[in-house]
Protein backbone atom coordinates (compact mmCIF):
# COMPACT_ATOMS: atom_id res chain seq x y z
CA UNK A 1 0.00 0.00 0.00
CA UNK A 2 3.04 2.30 0.48
CA UNK A 3 3.48 2.06 -3.18
CA UNK A 4 0.30 2.81 -3.81
CA UNK A 5 0.08 5.73 -1.86
CA UNK A 6 3.36 7.49 -3.07
CA UNK A 7 1.62 6.83 -6.92
CA UNK A 8 -1.38 8.39 -6.18
CA UNK A 9 -0.84 11.64 -6.67
CA UNK A 10 0.84 11.51 -10.22
CA UNK A 11 -0.85 7.99 -11.35
CA UNK A 12 -1.30 7.91 -15.69
CA UNK A 13 -3.46 4.68 -14.85
CA UNK A 14 -5.54 4.68 -11.37
CA UNK A 15 -7.50 1.39 -10.41
CA UNK A 16 -9.96 1.33 -7.83
CA UNK A 17 -11.94 -1.80 -6.38
CA UNK A 18 -12.61 -3.15 -9.74
CA UNK A 19 -14.22 -6.30 -9.91
CA UNK A 20 -15.31 -8.01 -13.11
CA UNK A 21 -18.23 -10.81 -12.84
CA UNK A 22 -18.56 -13.57 -15.85
CA UNK A 23 -22.03 -16.08 -15.87
CA UNK A 24 -21.28 -19.29 -16.34
CA UNK A 25 -23.67 -21.32 -18.47
CA UNK A 26 -25.78 -18.28 -19.10
CA UNK A 27 -27.84 -19.17 -22.60
CA UNK A 28 -28.06 -16.07 -24.61
CA UNK A 29 -31.71 -16.09 -25.43
CA UNK A 30 -32.55 -15.39 -29.50
CA UNK A 31 -33.67 -11.95 -30.57
CA UNK A 32 -37.49 -11.37 -30.57
CA UNK A 33 -39.76 -8.42 -31.61
CA UNK A 34 -41.13 -5.83 -29.42
CA UNK A 35 -44.67 -7.43 -29.67
CA UNK A 36 -42.96 -10.41 -28.67
CA UNK A 37 -41.71 -8.88 -25.43
CA UNK A 38 -44.28 -7.46 -24.12
CA UNK A 39 -46.44 -10.21 -24.68
CA UNK A 40 -44.20 -12.08 -22.78
CA UNK A 41 -44.07 -9.73 -20.20
CA UNK A 42 -47.86 -9.74 -19.94
CA UNK A 43 -48.13 -13.28 -19.36
CA UNK A 44 -45.29 -14.18 -16.79
CA UNK A 45 -44.54 -10.52 -15.41
CA UNK A 46 -42.27 -12.32 -12.39
CA UNK A 47 -40.16 -14.60 -14.26
CA UNK A 48 -37.83 -12.33 -15.39
CA UNK A 49 -36.32 -11.61 -11.82
CA UNK A 50 -36.04 -15.66 -11.44
CA UNK A 51 -32.92 -17.20 -11.48
CA UNK A 52 -32.44 -19.12 -14.42
CA UNK A 53 -29.54 -21.20 -12.32
CA UNK A 54 -26.30 -20.53 -14.09
CA UNK A 55 -23.35 -20.09 -11.47
CA UNK A 56 -21.18 -17.16 -11.77
CA UNK A 57 -16.73 -16.31 -11.21
CA UNK A 58 -14.89 -13.61 -9.95
CA UNK A 59 -12.19 -12.41 -12.37
CA UNK A 60 -10.98 -10.14 -10.47
CA UNK A 61 -12.01 -8.56 -7.24
CA UNK A 62 -11.85 -5.33 -5.46
CA UNK A 63 -8.27 -4.59 -7.28
CA UNK A 64 -6.86 -1.25 -6.27
CA UNK A 65 -3.60 0.11 -7.63
CA UNK A 66 -1.95 3.02 -9.33
CA UNK A 67 0.85 3.34 -12.01
CA UNK A 68 3.29 6.61 -12.43
CA UNK A 69 4.21 7.92 -15.85
CA UNK A 70 7.53 6.08 -17.29
CA UNK A 71 7.06 3.01 -15.18
CA UNK A 72 7.20 -0.57 -16.53
CA UNK A 73 4.84 -2.55 -13.99
CA UNK A 74 4.80 -6.35 -14.35
CA UNK A 75 1.86 -8.68 -13.62
CA UNK A 76 2.10 -12.06 -12.70
CA UNK A 77 0.25 -15.19 -11.99
CA UNK A 78 -1.03 -18.20 -13.42
CA UNK A 79 -3.30 -19.13 -15.89
CA UNK A 80 -6.85 -17.78 -15.02
CA UNK A 81 -5.50 -15.44 -12.19
CA UNK A 82 -7.05 -12.14 -14.09
CA UNK A 83 -4.09 -10.60 -15.61
CA UNK A 84 -5.76 -10.39 -19.08
CA UNK A 85 -9.35 -9.74 -18.14
CA UNK A 86 -7.46 -6.93 -15.78
CA UNK A 87 -5.69 -5.86 -19.45
CA UNK A 88 -8.93 -5.78 -20.74
CA UNK A 89 -10.74 -3.68 -18.57
CA UNK A 90 -8.13 -0.97 -19.26
CA UNK A 91 -8.12 -1.53 -23.01
CA UNK A 92 -12.25 -0.60 -22.38
CA UNK A 93 -12.35 -4.13 -24.80
CA UNK A 94 -14.92 -5.13 -21.60
CA UNK A 95 -16.38 -2.76 -18.68
CA UNK A 96 -15.50 -3.76 -14.67
CA UNK A 97 -18.24 -4.66 -12.72
CA UNK A 98 -18.55 -2.71 -10.03
CA UNK A 99 -14.92 -0.35 -9.26
CA UNK A 100 -13.52 2.76 -11.12
CA UNK A 101 -10.33 3.20 -13.54
CA UNK A 102 -8.94 6.36 -14.51
CA UNK A 103 -6.80 6.78 -17.54
CA UNK A 104 -4.36 9.80 -18.48
CA UNK A 105 -3.47 9.30 -22.22
CA UNK A 106 -3.91 7.24 -25.01
CA UNK A 107 -3.53 3.28 -24.98
CA UNK A 108 -2.19 1.05 -27.41
CA UNK A 109 -2.45 -2.45 -26.49
CA UNK A 110 -0.71 -5.58 -27.60
CA UNK A 111 -3.44 -8.15 -25.89
CA UNK A 112 -3.19 -11.33 -28.12
CA UNK A 113 -2.06 -12.45 -31.56
CA UNK A 114 -3.94 -10.38 -34.61
CA UNK A 115 -5.96 -8.18 -31.95
CA UNK A 116 -6.85 -5.19 -33.68
CA UNK A 117 -6.41 -6.63 -37.49
CA UNK A 118 -8.26 -6.82 -40.32
CA UNK A 119 -7.77 -10.13 -42.05
CA UNK A 120 -9.14 -9.31 -45.33
CA UNK A 121 -6.79 -5.79 -45.44
CA UNK A 122 -3.32 -5.83 -46.20
CA UNK A 123 -0.33 -5.36 -43.84
CA UNK A 124 0.30 -1.56 -45.12
CA UNK A 125 -3.28 -1.32 -44.79
CA UNK A 126 -3.58 -2.95 -40.94
CA UNK A 127 -0.67 -0.42 -40.19
CA UNK A 128 -3.03 3.02 -40.99
CA UNK A 129 -5.92 1.26 -39.54
CA UNK A 130 -4.77 1.13 -36.29
CA UNK A 131 -2.97 4.57 -36.53
CA UNK A 132 -6.27 6.03 -37.29
CA UNK A 133 -7.81 3.66 -33.70
CA UNK A 134 -5.14 5.91 -31.70
CA UNK A 135 -6.18 8.92 -33.09
CA UNK A 136 -3.36 9.57 -35.09
CA UNK A 137 -3.37 11.52 -38.02
CA UNK A 138 -1.74 10.47 -41.17
CA UNK A 139 0.86 12.52 -41.13
CA UNK A 140 2.10 11.25 -37.70
CA UNK A 141 1.51 7.20 -39.27
CA UNK A 142 3.80 8.00 -42.37
CA UNK A 143 6.52 9.53 -39.64
CA UNK A 144 6.68 6.28 -38.25
CA UNK A 145 5.80 3.97 -40.96
CA UNK A 146 9.36 2.70 -42.37
CA UNK A 147 10.64 2.17 -38.89
CA UNK A 148 7.48 -0.26 -38.36
CA UNK A 149 8.32 -2.17 -41.22
CA UNK A 150 11.61 -2.62 -40.73
CA UNK A 151 10.91 -3.89 -37.35
CA UNK A 152 8.31 -6.21 -38.34
CA UNK A 153 10.74 -7.35 -41.06
CA UNK A 154 7.67 -8.32 -43.06
CA UNK A 155 9.02 -6.07 -46.13
CA UNK A 156 8.37 -8.48 -49.00
CA UNK A 157 4.64 -9.32 -47.41
CA UNK A 158 3.35 -5.57 -46.83
CA UNK A 159 0.69 -5.63 -49.65
CA UNK A 160 -0.34 -8.95 -48.78
CA UNK A 161 -3.38 -10.11 -46.71
CA UNK A 162 -2.60 -10.17 -43.38
CA UNK A 163 -5.14 -13.56 -42.86
CA UNK A 164 -2.02 -15.25 -45.21
CA UNK A 165 0.54 -14.22 -42.27
CA UNK A 166 2.31 -16.60 -40.21
CA UNK A 167 1.76 -16.14 -36.28
CA UNK A 168 5.06 -15.48 -35.99
CA UNK A 169 5.00 -12.49 -38.96
CA UNK A 170 1.43 -11.41 -37.30
CA UNK A 171 2.74 -10.80 -33.76
CA UNK A 172 6.20 -9.23 -35.29
CA UNK A 173 3.77 -6.35 -37.15
CA UNK A 174 1.58 -6.34 -34.12
CA UNK A 175 3.97 -5.08 -31.81
CA UNK A 176 5.57 -2.87 -34.31
CA UNK A 177 2.42 -0.97 -34.67
CA UNK A 178 1.90 -0.91 -31.22
CA UNK A 179 5.05 0.31 -29.77
CA UNK A 180 6.01 2.76 -32.67
CA UNK A 181 2.38 4.56 -32.49
CA UNK A 182 3.63 6.35 -29.71
CA UNK A 183 0.85 5.56 -27.72
CA UNK A 184 1.40 6.91 -23.91
CA UNK A 185 0.41 3.37 -22.12
CA UNK A 186 1.32 0.22 -23.98
CA UNK A 187 -0.39 -2.72 -22.64
CA UNK A 188 1.48 -5.90 -23.62
CA UNK A 189 0.04 -9.49 -23.08
CA UNK A 190 2.88 -12.42 -23.74
CA UNK A 191 4.15 -10.83 -26.76
CA UNK A 192 6.97 -13.22 -25.77
CA UNK A 193 5.37 -16.61 -26.36
CA UNK A 194 5.52 -15.92 -29.93
CA UNK A 195 8.25 -15.62 -32.20
CA UNK A 196 11.87 -16.67 -31.94
CA UNK A 197 14.97 -15.43 -29.44
CA UNK A 198 15.88 -12.87 -31.59
CA UNK A 199 12.66 -11.30 -31.74
CA UNK A 200 12.17 -11.64 -28.50
CA UNK A 201 14.94 -9.51 -27.84
CA UNK A 202 14.21 -7.02 -29.96
CA UNK A 203 10.89 -6.47 -28.22
CA UNK A 204 12.70 -6.29 -25.39
CA UNK A 205 14.81 -3.37 -26.34
CA UNK A 206 11.59 -1.77 -27.86
CA UNK A 207 9.75 -1.49 -24.81
CA UNK A 208 12.95 -0.20 -23.21
CA UNK A 209 13.40 2.35 -25.45
CA UNK A 210 9.54 3.14 -25.03
CA UNK A 211 10.06 3.08 -21.16
CA UNK A 212 12.73 5.50 -21.42
CA UNK A 213 10.67 8.10 -23.52
CA UNK A 214 8.94 8.71 -20.82
CA UNK A 215 5.81 5.97 -21.74
CA UNK A 216 4.35 3.44 -19.21
CA UNK A 217 4.17 -0.07 -20.06
CA UNK A 218 1.98 -2.63 -18.27
CA UNK A 219 3.95 -6.22 -19.27
CA UNK A 220 2.12 -9.60 -18.71
CA UNK A 221 4.23 -12.24 -18.89
CA UNK A 222 5.10 -16.11 -17.95
CA UNK A 223 8.83 -15.61 -18.43
CA UNK A 224 9.99 -14.85 -15.25
CA UNK A 225 13.60 -13.34 -16.38
CA UNK A 226 12.27 -11.30 -19.33
CA UNK A 227 9.98 -9.89 -16.20
CA UNK A 228 12.85 -9.53 -13.75
CA UNK A 229 14.78 -7.54 -16.35
CA UNK A 230 12.21 -5.31 -17.45
CA UNK A 231 10.74 -4.28 -14.26
CA UNK A 232 10.95 -2.80 -11.39
CA UNK A 233 7.64 -3.49 -9.67
CA UNK A 234 5.49 -6.36 -10.19
CA UNK A 235 2.09 -6.80 -8.93
CA UNK A 236 1.08 -10.46 -8.27
CA UNK A 237 -2.47 -11.46 -9.09
CA UNK A 238 -4.02 -14.49 -7.53
CA UNK A 239 -7.54 -16.18 -8.58
CA UNK A 240 -8.64 -12.02 -8.88
CA UNK A 241 -6.83 -10.49 -6.29
CA UNK A 242 -3.35 -8.85 -6.06
CA UNK A 243 -1.35 -11.07 -3.60
CA UNK A 244 1.58 -9.05 -3.81
CA UNK A 245 2.52 -5.47 -4.90
CA UNK A 246 6.36 -5.15 -4.56
CA UNK A 247 9.77 -4.72 -6.46
CA UNK A 248 10.10 -7.29 -9.28
CA UNK A 249 13.09 -9.52 -7.63
CA UNK A 250 11.00 -9.96 -4.31
CA UNK A 251 7.76 -10.51 -6.02
CA UNK A 252 9.05 -13.25 -8.59
CA UNK A 253 11.01 -15.08 -5.67
CA UNK A 254 7.99 -15.26 -3.67
CA UNK A 255 5.68 -16.30 -6.68
CA UNK A 256 8.28 -19.02 -8.10
CA UNK A 257 9.09 -20.27 -4.60
CA UNK A 258 5.21 -20.83 -4.05
CA UNK A 259 5.00 -23.54 -7.00
CA UNK A 260 7.66 -25.63 -5.36
CA UNK A 261 7.63 -27.80 -2.93
CA UNK A 262 11.03 -29.58 -1.16
CA UNK A 263 11.10 -32.74 -1.89
CA UNK A 264 14.58 -33.91 -0.83
CA UNK A 265 13.44 -37.59 -1.25
CA UNK A 266 11.41 -39.44 -2.96
CA UNK A 267 10.78 -43.57 -3.07
CA UNK A 268 9.02 -46.15 -5.08
CA UNK A 269 9.36 -49.54 -3.54
CA UNK A 270 6.86 -51.05 -5.94
CA UNK A 271 8.71 -51.65 -8.82
CA UNK A 272 5.08 -51.78 -11.37
CA UNK A 273 3.99 -48.35 -10.17
CA UNK A 274 7.45 -46.49 -10.02
CA UNK A 275 7.85 -43.93 -12.92
CA UNK A 276 9.85 -44.97 -16.21
CA UNK A 277 8.89 -47.61 -18.48
CA UNK A 278 9.87 -51.38 -19.87
CA UNK A 279 13.62 -50.33 -20.27
CA UNK A 280 14.32 -48.58 -17.09
CA UNK A 281 12.40 -47.95 -13.50
CA UNK A 282 13.35 -44.93 -10.89
CA UNK A 283 13.46 -46.49 -7.14
CA UNK A 284 15.06 -43.56 -5.32
CA UNK A 285 15.98 -40.02 -5.79
CA UNK A 286 16.84 -37.83 -2.96
CA UNK A 287 19.60 -34.68 -2.44
CA UNK A 288 21.73 -35.17 1.05
CA UNK A 289 24.21 -33.00 2.52
CA UNK A 290 27.74 -33.92 3.10
CA UNK A 291 27.24 -32.92 6.95
CA UNK A 292 23.81 -34.40 7.09
CA UNK A 293 22.37 -30.98 7.69
CA UNK A 294 20.51 -28.28 5.51
CA UNK A 295 22.25 -27.68 2.39
CA UNK A 296 24.10 -23.80 2.76
CA UNK A 297 25.86 -22.59 -0.13
CA UNK A 298 29.43 -23.92 1.43
CA UNK A 299 27.99 -26.93 1.66
CA UNK A 300 29.24 -30.08 -0.44
CA UNK A 301 26.33 -32.10 -0.80
CA UNK A 302 25.50 -35.22 -3.45
CA UNK A 303 22.23 -36.13 -5.59
CA UNK A 304 21.98 -39.70 -5.23
CA UNK A 305 19.34 -41.96 -8.01
CA UNK A 306 18.51 -45.60 -7.71
CA UNK A 307 16.99 -47.61 -10.75
CA UNK A 308 15.73 -50.92 -12.01
CA UNK A 309 17.55 -51.21 -15.43
CA UNK A 310 15.17 -53.81 -17.32
CA UNK A 311 17.39 -54.31 -20.19
CA UNK A 312 20.43 -56.36 -20.44
CA UNK A 313 23.41 -55.14 -21.85
CA UNK A 314 22.80 -51.98 -22.35
CA UNK A 315 25.19 -48.79 -22.06
CA UNK A 316 23.35 -46.45 -19.61
CA UNK A 317 23.97 -43.37 -18.18
CA UNK A 318 22.39 -40.50 -15.88
CA UNK A 319 22.31 -36.59 -16.79
CA UNK A 320 21.11 -34.05 -14.83
CA UNK A 321 19.98 -30.72 -15.68
CA UNK A 322 20.07 -28.51 -12.53
CA UNK A 323 17.36 -25.52 -12.67
CA UNK A 324 16.80 -22.46 -10.02
CA UNK A 325 13.60 -20.67 -9.10
CA UNK A 326 13.78 -18.44 -11.94
CA UNK A 327 13.71 -21.12 -14.26
CA UNK A 328 17.33 -20.74 -15.71
CA UNK A 329 19.44 -24.07 -16.02
CA UNK A 330 22.49 -23.78 -13.77
CA UNK A 331 24.39 -26.91 -14.81
CA UNK A 332 24.20 -29.93 -16.93
CA UNK A 333 26.23 -32.79 -15.84
CA UNK A 334 27.16 -36.26 -17.35
CA UNK A 335 29.23 -38.75 -15.94
CA UNK A 336 32.42 -38.45 -18.04
CA UNK A 337 34.61 -39.71 -15.32
CA UNK A 338 32.84 -42.48 -13.99
CA UNK A 339 35.23 -45.41 -13.38
CA UNK A 340 33.02 -48.64 -12.42
CA UNK A 341 30.65 -48.75 -15.09
CA UNK A 342 31.69 -46.06 -17.44
CA UNK A 343 32.07 -47.73 -21.14
CA UNK A 344 30.55 -51.26 -19.93
CA UNK A 345 27.08 -52.69 -20.86
CA UNK A 346 25.10 -52.87 -17.44
CA UNK A 347 23.74 -56.21 -16.72
CA UNK A 348 19.80 -56.28 -15.68
CA UNK A 349 19.11 -55.44 -12.12
CA UNK A 350 19.00 -52.62 -9.42
CA UNK A 351 21.59 -49.51 -9.46
CA UNK A 352 22.66 -46.53 -7.94
CA UNK A 353 24.08 -43.39 -9.17
CA UNK A 354 25.66 -40.01 -7.27
CA UNK A 355 26.50 -37.20 -8.53
CA UNK A 356 29.06 -34.87 -5.95
CA UNK A 357 28.34 -31.11 -6.07
CA UNK A 358 30.87 -28.94 -4.48
CA UNK A 359 30.41 -26.63 -1.90
CA UNK A 360 30.65 -22.54 -2.87
CA UNK A 361 28.92 -23.13 -6.09
CA UNK A 362 25.53 -22.94 -6.14
CA UNK A 363 23.46 -19.26 -5.22
CA UNK A 364 20.60 -19.83 -2.47
CA UNK A 365 16.87 -20.07 -3.00
CA UNK A 366 15.39 -23.35 -4.85
CA UNK A 367 16.66 -25.62 -6.98
CA UNK A 368 14.94 -28.68 -8.63
CA UNK A 369 16.67 -31.27 -10.98
CA UNK A 370 15.48 -32.65 -14.14
CA UNK A 371 16.76 -36.50 -14.64
CA UNK A 372 17.35 -38.16 -18.18
CA UNK A 373 18.05 -41.86 -18.52
CA UNK A 374 20.63 -41.95 -21.76
CA UNK A 375 21.15 -45.23 -23.38
CA UNK A 376 24.45 -45.03 -25.43
CA UNK A 377 25.85 -42.15 -24.80
CA UNK A 378 22.71 -40.84 -27.15
CA UNK A 379 19.07 -41.49 -26.67
CA UNK A 380 17.34 -40.70 -24.10
CA UNK A 381 14.86 -43.52 -22.90
CA UNK A 382 13.47 -41.85 -19.58
CA UNK A 383 13.05 -38.49 -18.09
CA UNK A 384 11.81 -37.06 -14.78
CA UNK A 385 10.95 -33.58 -14.60
CA UNK A 386 11.38 -31.85 -10.33
CA UNK A 387 12.89 -35.50 -9.78
CA UNK A 388 14.06 -34.22 -6.53
CA UNK A 389 13.17 -30.26 -5.40
CA UNK A 390 15.76 -28.63 -2.77
CA UNK A 391 16.38 -25.02 -1.28
CA UNK A 392 19.83 -23.73 -0.48
CA UNK A 393 20.13 -21.81 1.87
CA UNK A 394 22.76 -18.50 2.40
CA UNK A 395 24.65 -18.86 5.74
CA UNK A 396 27.21 -16.30 5.39
CA UNK A 397 27.82 -13.23 7.46
CA UNK A 398 26.67 -10.37 5.11
CA UNK A 399 29.45 -7.23 6.13
CA UNK A 400 28.40 -3.56 5.22
CA UNK A 401 24.62 -2.53 5.04
CA UNK A 402 23.50 -4.69 2.39
CA UNK A 403 21.52 -7.58 2.82
CA UNK A 404 19.71 -7.94 -0.38
CA UNK A 405 19.35 -11.27 -3.39
CA UNK A 406 22.84 -12.12 -4.53
CA UNK A 407 22.62 -11.82 -8.43
CA UNK A 408 23.43 -14.66 -10.27
CA UNK A 409 22.94 -18.56 -11.30
CA UNK A 410 26.03 -19.48 -9.08
CA UNK A 411 27.86 -17.96 -6.48
CA UNK A 412 31.40 -19.88 -6.45
CA UNK A 413 33.91 -19.22 -3.69
CA UNK A 414 36.79 -17.97 -6.08
CA UNK A 415 40.04 -16.29 -4.46
CA UNK A 416 40.56 -13.05 -4.58
CA UNK A 417 44.23 -10.93 -3.72
CA UNK A 418 44.52 -7.52 -3.00
CA UNK A 419 48.03 -6.02 -2.91
CA UNK A 420 49.48 -2.48 -2.34
CA UNK A 421 51.23 -0.75 -5.28
CA UNK A 422 54.27 1.38 -5.20
CA UNK A 423 54.74 4.03 -8.34
CA UNK A 424 58.35 4.47 -8.82
CA UNK A 425 58.75 8.49 -9.00
CA UNK A 426 60.81 9.65 -12.11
Amino acid sequence: MAILHSLVAQAIIRVEEVSKRYRLGARREAYSTLRETMSRAARAPFKHFKSNGSETVWALKDVTFAVAPGEILGIIGRNGAGKSTLLKILSRITAPTSGRVEIYGRIGSLLEVGTGFHPELTGRENIFLNGAVLGMRRTEIERKFDEIVAFAEIESFLDTPVKHYSSGMYMRLAFAVAAHLEPEILLVDEVLAVGDSSFQKKCLGKMGEVASAGRTILFVSHNMSAIQSLCQRVLWIEKGAILADDSAVAVVSNYLRSGLHRAVERLWEDIATAPGNEKVRLRRACVKADDGHDITIQTPFRLEFEYWNLEPDVHLSLSLHIYNQQGNIVFATVPLRESTWHGRAFPAGLFRSACHVPGGLLNDGMHRVLLLVVKDEAEVIFSLEDAVVFEVFDSTERRGNWHGQWPGAVRPDLKWETTRLELQKT
